[in-house]
């Protein structure tokens, strides 16, 4: 295994194609999903998100699978509004 590699995914080409090019290359590649507010919650035009929610969790955990890499989707929520949002 080559150099141990976190990719932030998001369900979407870009970040599937550089977690599939690192491995390619030889490295140790994790997939992760940072979860930074109510993805359920409609915008401000009244859509839903179209990143980060729920179905880019699954689409990123496919990509994962897939690749045969790890993939994470960790909870910041409460630290993003507390840090940053508020």
């Amino acid at each position: 295994m080559g150099e141990r590699i976190i990719v932030a995914m998001s369900g979407g080409v870009d970040s599937s194609v550089c977690a599939a090019i690192l491995k390619d290359a030889g490295y140790d590649v994790i997939g992760v999903m940072m979860r930074l507010g109510d993805q359920e919650a409609a915008g401000p035009d009244g859509k839903r998100p179209t990143c980060c929610g729920i179905d880019g969790i699954l689409d990123a955990r496919h990509v994962a699978a897939q690749l045969d890499i790890p993939f994470y989707a960790v909870n910041y929520e409460a630290a993003f509004a507390a840090s940053v949002v508020d």
